[in-house]
């Protein structure tokens, strides 16, 4: 009895020494530069986001804040390189709705636990995708692609960078629509493909092409309803697809065990951040739009329906990995 009681004294007195350690980092958090990992390469969606917050972020805690790519595997190879990170508030990843959602469900090993590995420390922002064409197809509307690919089955190929993509895809051929889908390892080897009508089509998220809108055709947007800055482009939904949506999204994420105090203090600057007008007008023009608001206990909520649901569309589709 003596043993284990001093056995527990010192697990408790352990205990309380790693609380004030965690405690004073906290307090002097942060003293060196962060970085903030993007499991993708410059360009894609997710890394343009990720630039804008972290220029915010670094003027709000007056120290650097890098971006850090990562890219390979459809975003494993970063993710898993993040979870392993010491965990203390100097490494984060903005986690995507690719690597955090849909890989769990498509590779057998991701090299992460999506759930036990990573706390989420706020929902940065919602990414519209958009179907787009190449002008020299002659196809102006969605309702003329569907017609094409119905008329050429598995004959209209499609440009997919990144496995939300691939998400959109599986949707709309559950519609009878019978397109087919080549994988590029992001959104520059995609964009060149179509530009250079090596495929006719490309889906990809609206802040990857938007820059390009005037050399290719957008035919429609994934959200349920037109983006408010880009009313003219018609979601799927609007266009005779009754109930399609598919958005992909950004949330910060922290590796398990960092401190609470240091992510509330993200938490807390990060928030300010979303409440800038500035912050709302740039997402719009770079064709995201501002997450909704959630408390912890209502985004890991979120994020664990966000993983069944996608897991379950993964299992009753013909979606491979690679």
């Amino acid at each position: 009895m003596i043993s284990i009681s001093r056995s527990m004294r010192r697990f408790a007195a352990l205990s309380a020494a790693l609380m004030i350690a965690g405690s004073a980092c906290a307090q002097g958090y942060p003293n060196h530069p962060i970085k903030i990992v993007v499991a993708y390469p410059p360009g894609q969606s997710t890394d343009i986001a990720t630039r804008y917050f972290a220029a915010k972020l670094a003027a709000a805690l007056s120290e650097g804040v890098v971006v850090e790519n990562r890219p390979g595997a459809f975003g494993n190879i970063g993710t898993a390189y993040a979870a392993r990170a010491t965990p203390d508030g100097y490494t984060l990843i903005m986690g995507a709705s690719g690597t955090h959602a849909l890989n769990p469900a498509l590779y057998d090993n991701t090299g992460f636990d999506a759930e036990k590995d990573f706390e989420p420390i706020i929902a940065t922002a919602f990414i519209p995708m958009v179907i787009s064409v190449n002008p020299s197809t002659n196809i102006h509307s969605l309702s003329e692609l569907i017609q094409r690919a119905r008329a050429h089955p598995d004959k209209v190929d499609v440009a997919l960078p990144s496995v939300t993509a691939q998400l959109v895809l599986e949707m709309i051929k559950r519609q009878k629509v019978p397109l087919f889908g080549i994988k590029y390892k992001g959104s520059g080897e995609a964009m060149t493909a179509l530009l250079g009508n090596q495929v006719p089509v490309l889906i990809d998220t609206v802040a990857a092409s938007r820059a390009q809108f005037g050399k290719m055709k957008p035919l429609a947007v994934t959200s349920a309803k037109a983006m408010s800055a880009l009313p003219e482009i018609k979601s799927v939904a609007e266009q005779g697809l009754d109930g399609f949506s598919v958005v992909a999204w950004n949330v910060l994420m922290a590796p398990r065990g960092t401190p609470p105090e240091i992510r509330d203090r993200l938490e807390t600057e990060m928030r300010k951040i979303l409440a800038l007008p500035e912050t709302a007008k740039a997402l719009y023009d770079l064709g995201f739009e501002p997450a909704p608001a959630m408390n912890h206990a209502q985004l890991v909520a979120w994020l664990r329906s966000e993983r069944q649901t996608d897991a379950d569309i993964v299992r009753t589709s013909s979606m491979k990995a690679e």
